[in-house]
């Protein structure tokens, strides 16, 4: 019987990296610079965390020689960690989102901690934070590349990195179906009102109109209400940020914008710190 390999050298090559999606490499995650190696387009030596051991087992796979980690993409390193001070975290959710593997935990306007066994020390979530209240310390003593990091924790982090691309994208596909939704409702009011417009309108019109926007008027309300309610609660708990009101302007600037951007996509996160799909 006859066993066929279908992996592709692209596939082989994606077997042969960390996993920690960093980006260094020049591309936006791993599988993207394995694509480009495979296609000629990108060199084999530019993946700094998987170090000297990376590119050997590139270039045996590859039918090449070894050659030094190129310089432009970073410098072969002990691995780190990413820790956040919550103290000063003001909550923005920035680094979640910057995340590429579900590594960070938190929701708007709370506390946001890193998981330390999901991290990969990929630096990403380091240069959105308005506050700078990321640091990186190395956690893998004089052990680099290959020697700071294991095949298990490769694997596992490739998994959490493609289940959160399936995720955003369907979270995507959501926003633009609401999107359309919302342009295909407007199209129709429209039409409705010009026609409404055109013609006389009965004596019952105005009082059934009348009492929709009320009833609209008070389940806004109430919503509004329990908001209140619950960030007062959350308030007494102790459990929103310490220093949300000593923010710059500029920091609060940022803040504001990112959750411009998550209410206009519809990808405001949950309580769970989850971004969700659901309105």
């Amino acid at each position: 019987m006859t066993v066929t390999d279908t992996r592709t050298l692209a596939d082989r090559i994606e077997d042969l990296l960390p996993q920690t999606q960093c980006t260094k490499c020049g591309y936006p995650a791993c599988r993207p610079y394995a694509e480009a190696v495979a296609s000629g387009e990108a060199n084999y030596n530019q993946c700094p965390p998987g170090g000297a051991e990376g590119i050997a087992r590139l270039a045996a796979l590859l039918g090449k020689p070894v050659i030094p980690l190129n310089s432009a993409n970073g410098v072969e390193r002990p691995r780190p960690l990413a820790v956040i001070d919550e103290q000063v975290c003001i909550g923005c959710t920035l680094c979640m989102q910057a995340c590429p593997v579900d590594a960070i935990v938190g929701a708007p306007k709370q506390m946001h901690t890193v998981i330390v066994e999901l991290c990969t020390g990929c630096d990403l979530c380091v240069p959105p934070c308005p506050v700078d209240c990321i640091a990186l310390p190395p956690v893998t003593g004089e052990a680099t590349g290959w020697n700071a990091w294991s095949q298990a924790q490769a694997d596992a982090a490739r998994a959490r990195h493609d289940r959160r691309e399936a995720r955003l994208a369907r979270e995507r596909e959501a926003a633009e179906a609401r999107a359309a939704a919302r342009r295909a409702g407007s199209t129709l009011t429209a039409q409705v009102t010009e026609t409404t417009a055109a013609s006389e309108a009965t004596p019952s019109a105005a009082p059934a109109a009348d009492d929709a926007d009320a009833k609209k008027r008070a389940i806004i309300q109430a919503a509004l209400e329990r908001a209140r309610k619950k960030k007062e609660e959350l308030a007494a708990k102790g459990q929103g940020p310490l220093n949300t009101e000593r923010v710059s302007a500029d920091v609060q600037a940022q803040i504001d914008a990112a959750e411009a951007r998550r209410r206009r996509l519809g990808l405001a996160a949950d309580d769970t710190g989850t971004p969700s799909d659901k309105r």
